[in-house]
């Protein structure tokens, strides 16, 4: 093998292996992203995060929405309870209303802006037939 063909083969070798290297160092690792308590990170700091298009997690395992990070575990799945319990779209309202007016309290001792409260899960639990009227 002539040297001229050896440093290209290690040039080849090497551009590679930094291609290579340089996807697997772009990822992220553990600790990066939002993480779990990101919420409540920015309700204690007084950070409002949550206008118009802001997304919680989009799965249906834990309570959404700026209150969520106002209240305990144990609190949102009382929560979450008694919204499975309501059978109509008027007493889903009232829950939801409630809620808010609970958490608006606890918002403005931390001095945080809630957004005024969203209708969509009542309307969402009504177009799924799992409430009436």
């Amino acid at each position: 093998m002539t040297s001229a063909t050896f440093f290209k083969s290690l040039a080849l070798g090497t551009a590679l292996t930094a291609a290579l290297s340089a996807t697997v160092l772009a990822q992220a690792g553990p600790g990066a992203g939002m993480g779990p308590g990101w919420r409540a990170q920015q309700a204690t700091a007084g950070v409002n995060g949550f206008g118009p298009g802001a997304r919680a997690g989009q799965g249906m395992q834990r309570m959404q929405g700026p209150g969520a990070a106002l209240m305990t575990a144990e609190e949102r799945a009382a929560n979450q309870t008694r919204m499975a319990s309501v059978k109509t779209y008027d007493e889903c309202k009232a829950v939801q209303a409630e809620q808010h007016a609970a958490m608006q309290v606890r918002a403005t001792e931390k001095g945080i802006t809630l957004p005024a409260p969203q209708s969509r899960g009542c309307d969402m639990r009504k177009a799924r037939g799992l409430i009436t009227g």
